[in-house]
C-alpha cells in the first residue's frame, strides 16, 4: 500500500495547530503532535524539519485558510460592518487561529514564513480596497485606510482574544449572545467607516 504523504502532512499540521494553540511554541511537544496525528514523529522531521520550522508551516497553513476563506475583500462587502461581521463569524468557527497569532507575536525572534510576502500583499490589498471606497465616498476618509483595517481586525478578534474581560463587561447586559455581540460589532464598524 502506498504511503499518502499529503494526508500525513495534513494530519500533522492539524495536530500541530491544536498543540501550538494550546501550549505555545515552547510548551508544544513533537511527540504529542505525532501521537495525536497517529503518525511516527520521525515524519515531522522528514516533512517539516525541526519544531520551529513546523510552527512556521502551521502558521503558513492557517494563513492560507484565512486568506482563502475567511477575509473577503472590503470591496466585496457593503461596508466595514459587513467585513467585520464576516471576520467575527470566521473567528467564531476557528478560535485557535487567534491563539496561534498571539503565540507568533510573543516569540522573541519570529520565524519568517514562506507566506510573509503573500501575507503583506493580502493586507495591502485590503488597505487599497478601503482607500478606494474612501475615494468614492462609500467609506469615510477621515482616518487612514490602514488604521481602519487594523481597527476592524482588532474589533473582530478581541471578542475571542479576551473572553474573561468580555464576560466581565457583558455580565450586566440584559441580552448577551454571540448574535448580539456580532450585531454590536457590525454597527460599531459601520460607524468607523
Amino acid at each position: 500500500m502506498a504511503w499518502d504523504t499529503e494526508k500525513t502532512k495534513r494530519l500533522l499540521l492539524e495536530a500541530a495547530m491544536e498543540e501550538f494553540a494550546a501550549r505555545g511554541p515552547e510548551g508544544a511537544r513533537v511527540d504529542r503532535i505525532a501521537k495525536s496525528a497517529g503518525v511516527n514523529k520521525e515524519r515531522i522531521y522528514q516533512y517539516f524539519g525541526n519544531k520551529k520550522q513546523l510552527l512556521a508551516a502551521v502558521i503558513d497553513h492557517e494563513l492560507a485558510l484565512v486568506m482563502a476563506e475567511a477575509s473577503p475583500s472590503p470591496t466585496d462587502c457593503s461596508g466595514l460592518g459587513d467585513f467585520a461581521g464576516q471576520l467575527f463569524d470566521w473567528h467564531s468557527a476557528n478560535p485557535n487561529f487567534l491563539r496561534l497569532l498571539h503565540w507568533e507575536g510573543l516569540l522573541v525572534e519570529p520565524t519568517p514564513t514562506a507566506r510573509d510576502c503573500e501575507r503583506a500583499a493580502y493586507y495591502a490589498g485590503r488597505v487599497a480596497a478601503i482607500a478606494q471606497a474612501q475615494r468614492v465616498g462609500r467609506i469615510d476618509a477621515e482616518l487612514p485606510a490602514a488604521h481602519l483595517l487594523f481597527a476592524v481586525f482588532a474589533l473582530s478578534a478581541w471578542w475571542f482574544t479576551a473572553p474573561k474581560v468580555v464576560a466581565m463587561l457583558m455580565a450586566d447586559l440584559p441580552e448577551d449572545s454571540p448574535a448580539a455581540r456580532r450585531a454590536a460589532l457590525v454597527a460599531l464598524a459601520d460607524r468607523l467607516g
